[in-house]
Protein backbone atom coordinates (compact mmCIF):
# COMPACT_ATOMS: atom_id res chain seq x y z
CA UNK A 1 0.00 0.00 0.00
CA UNK A 2 1.40 3.04 -0.94
CA UNK A 3 1.99 6.32 1.14
CA UNK A 4 -1.07 7.90 0.13
CA UNK A 5 -3.32 4.97 0.12
CA UNK A 6 -2.31 4.28 3.80
CA UNK A 7 -3.20 7.73 4.77
CA UNK A 8 -6.21 7.57 3.07
CA UNK A 9 -7.36 4.17 5.01
CA UNK A 10 -6.39 5.95 8.07
CA UNK A 11 -8.43 9.41 7.37
CA UNK A 12 -12.00 9.76 8.31
CA UNK A 13 -14.02 8.49 5.40
CA UNK A 14 -13.40 10.82 2.36
CA UNK A 15 -16.58 12.24 1.00
CA UNK A 16 -17.63 11.83 -2.89
CA UNK A 17 -15.65 14.33 -5.38
CA UNK A 18 -13.37 14.78 -7.86
CA UNK A 19 -11.13 11.26 -9.04
CA UNK A 20 -7.26 11.90 -8.94
CA UNK A 21 -4.91 8.97 -10.71
CA UNK A 22 -1.49 8.60 -9.85
CA UNK A 23 0.88 7.62 -11.65
CA UNK A 24 1.13 4.35 -9.49
CA UNK A 25 -2.55 3.88 -10.37
CA UNK A 26 -4.07 4.70 -6.92
CA UNK A 27 -7.18 6.30 -7.71
CA UNK A 28 -7.93 9.28 -4.60
CA UNK A 29 -11.78 10.47 -4.92
CA UNK A 30 -12.08 13.64 -2.89
CA UNK A 31 -13.06 17.32 -3.19
CA UNK A 32 -9.88 19.23 -4.42
CA UNK A 33 -10.11 22.48 -2.34
CA UNK A 34 -6.72 23.81 -4.30
CA UNK A 35 -4.89 23.70 -6.91
CA UNK A 36 -1.93 25.31 -8.62
CA UNK A 37 1.01 24.03 -11.11
CA UNK A 38 3.11 22.35 -8.62
CA UNK A 39 0.38 20.67 -6.60
CA UNK A 40 -3.14 19.55 -5.75
CA UNK A 41 -4.77 19.61 -2.42
CA UNK A 42 -7.31 17.16 -1.36
CA UNK A 43 -10.09 17.13 1.50
CA UNK A 44 -9.74 13.52 2.88
CA UNK A 45 -12.12 13.99 5.56
CA UNK A 46 -10.18 14.72 8.84
CA UNK A 47 -7.04 14.94 6.86
CA UNK A 48 -6.00 17.37 3.89
CA UNK A 49 -3.60 15.60 1.23
CA UNK A 50 -1.07 17.44 -0.99
CA UNK A 51 -0.06 15.43 -4.32
CA UNK A 52 2.31 17.06 -6.39
CA UNK A 53 1.48 17.86 -9.43
CA UNK A 54 4.45 15.26 -11.32
CA UNK A 55 2.33 12.33 -9.66
CA UNK A 56 -0.97 12.92 -11.26
CA UNK A 57 -1.61 11.14 -14.37
CA UNK A 58 -5.34 12.67 -14.83
CA UNK A 59 -8.21 14.07 -12.69
CA UNK A 60 -11.59 13.73 -13.39
CA UNK A 61 -13.84 16.17 -12.05
CA UNK A 62 -17.15 16.37 -10.37
CA UNK A 63 -19.58 18.72 -11.40
CA UNK A 64 -22.88 17.37 -8.91
CA UNK A 65 -21.20 20.09 -6.52
CA UNK A 66 -20.53 23.18 -8.71
CA UNK A 67 -24.54 24.14 -7.12
CA UNK A 68 -23.31 23.70 -3.35
CA UNK A 69 -20.67 27.20 -3.49
CA UNK A 70 -22.38 29.54 -1.27
CA UNK A 71 -23.19 32.62 -3.81
CA UNK A 72 -25.16 35.84 -2.60
CA UNK A 73 -26.92 38.09 -4.61
CA UNK A 74 -26.30 41.68 -3.62
CA UNK A 75 -28.12 44.57 -5.81
CA UNK A 76 -27.26 43.30 -9.77
CA UNK A 77 -24.14 41.00 -8.65
CA UNK A 78 -23.35 37.88 -7.04
CA UNK A 79 -20.54 37.26 -4.18
CA UNK A 80 -19.69 33.86 -3.12
CA UNK A 81 -17.58 32.14 -0.27
CA UNK A 82 -15.94 28.64 -0.33
CA UNK A 83 -14.50 29.19 -3.34
CA UNK A 84 -11.80 26.48 -4.12
CA UNK A 85 -8.50 27.71 -5.49
CA UNK A 86 -8.04 26.03 -8.92
CA UNK A 87 -5.83 26.59 -12.06
CA UNK A 88 -6.10 29.24 -14.90
CA UNK A 89 -6.60 26.41 -16.97
CA UNK A 90 -9.79 24.99 -14.74
CA UNK A 91 -11.02 28.30 -14.03
CA UNK A 92 -11.58 28.96 -17.90
CA UNK A 93 -13.48 26.22 -18.73
CA UNK A 94 -15.83 26.92 -15.55
CA UNK A 95 -16.65 30.46 -15.59
CA UNK A 96 -15.48 31.91 -18.79
CA UNK A 97 -18.34 31.41 -20.77
CA UNK A 98 -19.45 34.15 -18.67
CA UNK A 99 -16.79 36.56 -20.34
CA UNK A 100 -17.88 38.58 -23.18
CA UNK A 101 -16.61 40.48 -26.53
CA UNK A 102 -17.86 44.01 -27.14
CA UNK A 103 -18.09 45.05 -30.65
CA UNK A 104 -19.13 48.87 -32.23
CA UNK A 105 -19.03 50.50 -35.46
CA UNK A 106 -15.93 52.00 -34.13
CA UNK A 107 -13.63 49.25 -32.35
CA UNK A 108 -14.11 46.15 -29.72
CA UNK A 109 -13.51 45.57 -26.35
CA UNK A 110 -14.17 43.07 -23.53
CA UNK A 111 -16.57 42.78 -20.85
CA UNK A 112 -17.96 40.28 -18.26
CA UNK A 113 -21.87 38.79 -16.98
CA UNK A 114 -22.84 39.59 -13.36
CA UNK A 115 -26.46 38.44 -13.59
CA UNK A 116 -28.14 35.78 -15.30
CA UNK A 117 -30.42 38.08 -16.93
CA UNK A 118 -27.82 39.79 -18.87
CA UNK A 119 -26.52 42.40 -16.80
CA UNK A 120 -22.61 43.05 -17.84
CA UNK A 121 -19.93 45.47 -16.82
CA UNK A 122 -17.58 46.55 -19.76
CA UNK A 123 -15.22 49.91 -19.80
CA UNK A 124 -16.74 53.30 -20.57
CA UNK A 125 -14.56 53.98 -23.53
CA UNK A 126 -15.52 50.90 -25.18
CA UNK A 127 -19.15 52.07 -26.02
CA UNK A 128 -18.12 55.75 -25.86
CA UNK A 129 -20.32 57.63 -28.32
CA UNK A 130 -22.30 54.31 -29.93
CA UNK A 131 -26.08 53.51 -29.25
CA UNK A 132 -25.51 49.89 -31.61
CA UNK A 133 -23.66 47.46 -29.63
CA UNK A 134 -23.31 43.55 -30.13
CA UNK A 135 -22.07 41.38 -27.92
CA UNK A 136 -20.28 38.00 -28.50
CA UNK A 137 -20.89 35.04 -25.90
CA UNK A 138 -20.64 31.31 -25.59
CA UNK A 139 -22.94 28.84 -24.60
CA UNK A 140 -21.96 25.64 -22.85
CA UNK A 141 -23.20 22.82 -24.54
CA UNK A 142 -22.45 19.05 -23.47
CA UNK A 143 -19.22 18.71 -26.09
CA UNK A 144 -18.26 22.26 -26.72
CA UNK A 145 -19.05 25.88 -26.81
CA UNK A 146 -21.25 27.52 -28.73
CA UNK A 147 -20.71 30.96 -30.31
CA UNK A 148 -23.93 32.99 -29.95
CA UNK A 149 -24.41 36.96 -31.58
CA UNK A 150 -26.61 39.08 -29.90
CA UNK A 151 -27.43 42.64 -31.20
CA UNK A 152 -29.96 43.61 -28.70
CA UNK A 153 -28.00 45.17 -25.84
CA UNK A 154 -29.25 47.96 -24.08
CA UNK A 155 -26.77 50.45 -22.06
CA UNK A 156 -27.84 51.09 -18.79
CA UNK A 157 -25.50 53.56 -16.90
CA UNK A 158 -22.18 54.88 -17.76
CA UNK A 159 -19.91 56.37 -15.73
CA UNK A 160 -16.96 58.36 -17.84
CA UNK A 161 -15.06 59.27 -14.31
CA UNK A 162 -14.83 55.61 -13.31
CA UNK A 163 -14.72 54.20 -16.92
CA UNK A 164 -17.62 51.95 -16.47
CA UNK A 165 -20.20 51.03 -18.33
CA UNK A 166 -23.62 48.51 -17.69
CA UNK A 167 -25.51 47.33 -20.25
CA UNK A 168 -27.91 44.41 -20.18
CA UNK A 169 -27.74 41.53 -23.20
CA UNK A 170 -31.22 39.67 -24.45
CA UNK A 171 -30.71 36.17 -25.05
CA UNK A 172 -32.47 35.52 -27.96
CA UNK A 173 -33.82 32.35 -26.75
CA UNK A 174 -35.34 34.11 -23.30
CA UNK A 175 -32.83 31.69 -21.65
CA UNK A 176 -30.33 32.87 -18.12
CA UNK A 177 -26.55 33.81 -18.71
CA UNK A 178 -23.89 32.40 -17.04
CA UNK A 179 -22.31 34.82 -14.68
CA UNK A 180 -18.83 35.49 -12.86
CA UNK A 181 -19.05 36.72 -9.38
CA UNK A 182 -17.42 40.17 -7.71
CA UNK A 183 -14.78 39.67 -4.60
CA UNK A 184 -16.91 40.32 -1.61
CA UNK A 185 -14.41 43.00 -0.01
CA UNK A 186 -10.76 43.69 -1.07
CA UNK A 187 -8.65 41.27 -0.62
CA UNK A 188 -5.27 41.92 -2.86
CA UNK A 189 -1.54 41.59 -2.44
CA UNK A 190 1.71 42.85 -4.34
CA UNK A 191 2.95 39.41 -5.71
CA UNK A 192 -0.52 37.50 -5.80
CA UNK A 193 -1.19 35.28 -8.96
CA UNK A 194 -4.12 36.89 -11.61
CA UNK A 195 -5.08 36.48 -14.79
CA UNK A 196 -6.97 38.22 -17.26
CA UNK A 197 -9.73 36.69 -20.24
CA UNK A 198 -10.84 38.87 -23.08
CA UNK A 199 -10.07 39.78 -26.80
CA UNK A 200 -7.27 41.14 -27.12
CA UNK A 201 -7.39 42.80 -30.65
CA UNK A 202 -10.05 40.52 -31.48
CA UNK A 203 -9.29 37.12 -30.66
CA UNK A 204 -11.62 36.00 -28.49
CA UNK A 205 -11.66 33.92 -25.36
CA UNK A 206 -7.57 34.79 -25.05
CA UNK A 207 -6.01 34.11 -21.23
CA UNK A 208 -2.94 36.07 -20.07
CA UNK A 209 -1.38 35.18 -16.36
CA UNK A 210 0.74 37.55 -13.96
CA UNK A 211 1.09 39.14 -10.96
CA UNK A 212 -0.32 42.08 -8.93
CA UNK A 213 2.29 44.67 -8.94
CA UNK A 214 0.84 46.88 -6.26
CA UNK A 215 -2.68 47.56 -5.34
CA UNK A 216 -2.39 51.78 -5.13
CA UNK A 217 -1.12 52.93 -8.58
CA UNK A 218 -2.80 56.32 -8.56
CA UNK A 219 -3.59 58.37 -11.87
CA UNK A 220 -6.03 61.33 -12.05
CA UNK A 221 -7.51 60.74 -8.47
CA UNK A 222 -8.00 57.06 -8.71
CA UNK A 223 -6.06 54.43 -7.54
CA UNK A 224 -5.40 51.57 -9.85
CA UNK A 225 -4.47 47.43 -9.46
CA UNK A 226 -0.98 47.61 -11.75
CA UNK A 227 -0.67 44.03 -12.82
CA UNK A 228 2.26 42.05 -15.27
CA UNK A 229 -0.79 40.28 -16.75
CA UNK A 230 -0.73 41.30 -20.70
CA UNK A 231 -3.03 44.10 -21.61
CA UNK A 232 -3.67 44.89 -25.06
CA UNK A 233 -6.57 46.92 -27.22
CA UNK A 234 -9.55 45.17 -27.10
CA UNK A 235 -9.06 43.61 -23.24
CA UNK A 236 -10.34 46.99 -22.27
CA UNK A 237 -13.56 46.04 -20.03
CA UNK A 238 -12.37 42.46 -19.33
CA UNK A 239 -12.19 40.84 -16.12
CA UNK A 240 -9.07 40.58 -14.23
CA UNK A 241 -8.83 37.04 -11.97
CA UNK A 242 -7.84 35.90 -8.53
CA UNK A 243 -7.59 32.40 -8.52
CA UNK A 244 -10.80 31.76 -6.69
CA UNK A 245 -12.28 32.45 -9.65
CA UNK A 246 -13.55 36.12 -8.47
CA UNK A 247 -13.41 39.55 -10.19
CA UNK A 248 -11.12 41.78 -8.55
CA UNK A 249 -10.90 44.19 -11.20
CA UNK A 250 -11.98 45.28 -14.57
CA UNK A 251 -8.78 46.09 -17.18
CA UNK A 252 -8.53 49.52 -18.83
CA UNK A 253 -5.52 50.28 -20.07
CA UNK A 254 -1.53 49.73 -20.13
CA UNK A 255 1.71 51.84 -20.66
CA UNK A 256 2.07 52.42 -24.38
CA UNK A 257 5.39 50.71 -25.56
CA UNK A 258 5.66 49.01 -22.18
CA UNK A 259 5.77 45.52 -21.22
CA UNK A 260 3.80 43.68 -18.61
CA UNK A 261 2.64 47.55 -17.43
CA UNK A 262 -1.41 46.71 -17.35
CA UNK A 263 -4.10 48.37 -14.96
CA UNK A 264 -7.55 47.24 -13.63
CA UNK A 265 -9.63 49.46 -12.16
CA UNK A 266 -10.58 47.85 -8.33
CA UNK A 267 -13.74 45.92 -8.39
CA UNK A 268 -14.62 48.52 -5.29
CA UNK A 269 -15.07 50.84 -7.85
CA UNK A 270 -17.67 48.37 -9.50
CA UNK A 271 -19.45 47.60 -7.07
CA UNK A 272 -20.42 51.12 -6.03
CA UNK A 273 -20.73 52.27 -9.67
CA UNK A 274 -23.22 49.31 -9.80
CA UNK A 275 -24.95 50.21 -6.21
CA UNK A 276 -25.62 53.78 -7.30
CA UNK A 277 -26.37 52.94 -11.17
CA UNK A 278 -29.54 55.29 -10.98
CA UNK A 279 -27.08 58.53 -10.98
CA UNK A 280 -25.46 57.28 -14.13
CA UNK A 281 -28.61 56.40 -15.82
CA UNK A 282 -27.66 56.62 -19.87
CA UNK A 283 -29.91 59.06 -21.86
CA UNK A 284 -30.40 57.67 -25.17
CA UNK A 285 -30.69 60.62 -26.62
CA UNK A 286 -27.36 61.98 -25.79
CA UNK A 287 -24.88 58.77 -26.59
CA UNK A 288 -22.17 60.87 -24.39
CA UNK A 289 -23.88 61.37 -21.31
CA UNK A 290 -23.07 60.09 -18.09
CA UNK A 291 -21.22 62.25 -15.57
CA UNK A 292 -17.20 63.19 -16.34
CA UNK A 293 -15.01 65.28 -15.21
CA UNK A 294 -13.60 67.80 -18.28
CA UNK A 295 -9.72 68.24 -18.62
CA UNK A 296 -8.85 71.14 -16.99
CA UNK A 297 -6.54 73.98 -19.25
CA UNK A 298 -2.82 73.77 -19.00
CA UNK A 299 -1.08 76.60 -17.34
CA UNK A 300 0.10 79.38 -19.78
CA UNK A 301 3.08 80.83 -17.96
CA UNK A 302 4.57 79.48 -14.97
CA UNK A 303 5.91 82.60 -12.33
CA UNK A 304 3.86 83.38 -9.50
CA UNK A 305 1.03 85.84 -9.83
CA UNK A 306 1.56 89.52 -9.97
CA UNK A 307 -0.70 89.72 -6.73
CA UNK A 308 1.85 87.33 -4.99
CA UNK A 309 5.13 89.70 -6.56
CA UNK A 310 6.59 91.00 -3.21
CA UNK A 311 9.61 92.70 -5.06
CA UNK A 312 11.60 89.86 -2.82
CA UNK A 313 12.52 87.51 -5.77
CA UNK A 314 11.37 84.54 -3.92
CA UNK A 315 9.25 82.07 -5.11
CA UNK A 316 6.74 81.02 -2.89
Amino acid sequence: MTHLALLLALSAPAPAGDTVTLADGTAITAPILKENAEFVWLDAGFDVIRVPRASVVSIERDDTDAGLVSASEDDLFYTATDLAEKTPEQLQREIGAGVVMFSTPSGLGSGFIIHPDGYAITNAHVIQGEQRVRATVYERTAHEMRRLLIDDVEIIAVNNHLDLALVKLKHPDDQQFPIVYLQRAEDINPGQNVFAIGAPLGLERTLSRGVIATTQRSFEGMTYIQTTTQINPGNSGGPLFNDHGEVIGVTNMKIPFGEGLGFAIPARYVRDFIRNRDAFAYDPENPNSGYSYPTPPTRSTFTPPPQLDDATGSTP
